[in-house]
């Protein structure tokens, strides 16, 4: 299959994208000025978004957009629904033990219930919920979604973050488009609490939604996510950023800082869209 898009005045060849299946050859456009808000930050990355009241595909840098990387702790997505549909975890309230090691995130020291553990991004308790799931039962689970590369490594509570299982920003746009319609093969209620773990901003005007992570790439610089969505006026919009920058320290704040100004450029915030 292949696209072409002119909106950057040079035509574009989108070949075999994972997500863009079944898309014609009209609905996606490749926006290079995104391009502006990663040189402020010092960073390279992708971003992607998917309209779907239009049906419409934006990317910047497709190369980077099609190639995979460690999912980090975007991970924590897939393992939640896992955990709840097995009934590994009865629901988002029950209770992860710390298991006592002192780390240097102070809110990661505790018992922590799957919603805080999800909204502090607690690797360790993440790791405890990956060992109860089981290596057969994750493995299940990687191949029915057809998650990334779907490839585990040798320990079953580490391969999402030592380059064990690798996914691509498409494929990413793809999983969380689908988490949000409740069309992934888990029960709709467990893809709602999943869904209500990932909100970060409500307000009369948008909802913004969404998991982060962080890791190395392939060339051993830092790498950060953003992997969710934005809805305005009942319209929603799924969206995946990638960056890779020098200074890990600057990356949490810059990834959010260039998904927002992204999400401004392209008319978000204003309840117009």
């Amino acid at each position: 299959m292949y696209l072409f898009s002119y909106r950057s005045g040079i035509p574009v060849i989108l070949f075999s994208l994972f997500f863009l299946q079944g898309c014609t050859v009209n609905n996606v456009d490749i926006d290079n000025d995104i391009k502006k808000y990663f040189d402020a930050e010092q960073a390279t990355g992708t971003f992607g978004m998917f309209d779907n009241s239009r049906g419409r595909f934006t990317i910047y840098n497709l190369d980077r957009f099609k190639k995979r990387y460690s999912p980090a702790s975007t991970f924590k997505i897939v393992n939640s629904l896992i955990a709840l549909q097995t009934g590994r975890l009865t629901s988002d309230s029950t209770v992860i033990p710390w298991d006592g090691v002192v780390r240097d995130r102070p809110e990661w020291n505790q018992n922590l219930s799957l919603y805080r553990a999800f909204r502090v991004s607690a690797v360790p308790h993440f790791q405890e919920i990956a060992r109860q799931i089981g290596r057969d039962t994750m493995q299940y689970w990687l191949d029915t979604l057809k998650y990334g590369n779907m490839k585990m490594g040798k320990t079953v509570d580490a391969f999402w973050l030592d380059n064990s299982i690798l996914i691509s920003p498409d494929e990413q746009l793809g999983l969380v488009k689908r988490l949000y319609f409740r069309q992934l093969p888990f029960r709709e209620s467990i893809q709602e609490s999943v869904k209500k773990m990932m909100i970060w901003e409500n307000n009369t005007t948008y909802q913004l939604a969404y998991k982060t992570g962080m890791g190395i790439s392939d060339s051993g610089k830092p790498m950060g996510w953003m992997v969710g969505w934005i809805e305005e006026n009942r319209h929603v919009y799924p969206f995946v950023l990638n960056i890779e920058m020098e200074k890990e320290a600057a990356l949490p704040e810059a990834r959010l800082k260039i998904l927002k100004e992204v999400l401004g450029y392209i008319g978000f915030f204003k309840g117009k869209m």
